[in-house]
């Protein structure tokens, strides 16, 4: 943790919805005039695809058929958390992109499934790292403990798998049965390494669908925003306002004395009242502390 170069982790797993939330931080960031250096998760991958087929291919000889993107063998998570550090420090750090299709690949002449040179963080106000581990603790490394800011975002698992499954058939080409099969191999992992994260957040966002959602695997559309119910829970209430967000989010109410329901359709709204004040409070700080040094 760091006053003078903070930085904010959004955890979640695949098809959780990070890049949704992703959007809100932006569309602050833009209206505060905060300026952020971005990591994706998928960065920190050890693998290429073609690389991470053959360890899979490797592991399942082992009788392992449950290596997964998950885990933190197949993750670079003791440089991941070397780039926290070393943000956090000095405000400098590096990061790449992962080339998920060949349109991301295309301008960097790659094939896709590779990975982007290393290149510099611009000068900025914050890091915003946004993947499967930005709350992941490890033998090894402890990126839990580097975060100023820490957010799951947690569907109930059935609208979790729906968002994938559609997400992969649309953007990625997968059949519904390779989708399958990917969340069964991941499934162990999901339980070691992925959701013990959200015992580490400051907050979670869990959707929470209002619709019949039994078999996700034949689901024909992914449940909206208006079927939906929003889970919002703190893990410190101390300081949060509740009386002013349930006057100003409609139809919300207290079900625990750290946690807020609301209508899903109020995300947006309920983030960025929530989030501002906490992203400002990050970046007064940090200027606080340069005035000081200055």
């Amino acid at each position: 943790m760091s006053a003078q170069h903070p930085i904010i982790s959004i955890t979640g797993s695949s098809g959780a919805g990070t890049t949704s939330v992703k959007a809100i931080f932006e569309l602050i960031f833009r209206r505060e005039n905060i300026v952020a250096a971005y990591v994706e998760g998928d960065a920190f991958h050890r693998y290429d695809r073609t690389e991470m087929k053959a360890r899979i291919a490797e592991e399942e000889v082992k009788y392992n058929n449950h290596f997964s993107h998950f885990n933190p063998e197949a993750n670079e998570l003791d440089i991941l958390a070397e780039v926290f550090e070393e943000y956090g420090r000095t405000g400098r750090g590096r990061t790449r992109t992962y080339l998920h299709d060949d349109q991301e690949a295309a301008p960097f002449g790659q094939p896709a499934g590779t990975f982007s040179p290393w290149r510099d963080f611009e000068p900025s106000d914050l890091l915003f790292y946004e993947g499967l581990h930005g709350c992941a603790v490890t033998e090894t490394a402890n990126l839990a403990k580097l975060a100023d800011l820490k957010i799951g975002v947690v569907p109930v698992i059935n609208l979790e798998w729906i968002q994938k499954i559609h997400r992969d058939r649309a953007s990625r080409g997968y059949s519904t049965e390779a989708v399958m099969d990917t969340i069964l191999r991941r499934m162990p992992d999901y339980v070691r390494y992925i959701t013990p994260q959200f015992s580490e957040t400051h907050i979670n966002f869990q959707r929470v669908p209002v619709v019949d959602t039994s078999n996700p695997f034949v689901a024909r559309w992914i449940p909206t925003p208006d079927e939906s119910m929003l889970v919002i829970r703190f893990a410190d209430p101390r300081g949060i306002d509740f009386p002013y967000l349930l006057s100003m989010i409609g139809d919300s109410f207290m079900s625990r004395a750290n946690t807020i329901v609301m209508p899903g359709n109020k995300l947006d709204l309920a983030m960025q009242l929530i989030l501002t004040p906490l992203i400002l409070q990050l970046v007064e700080r940090k200027r606080r502390g340069s005035w000081k040094d200055g």
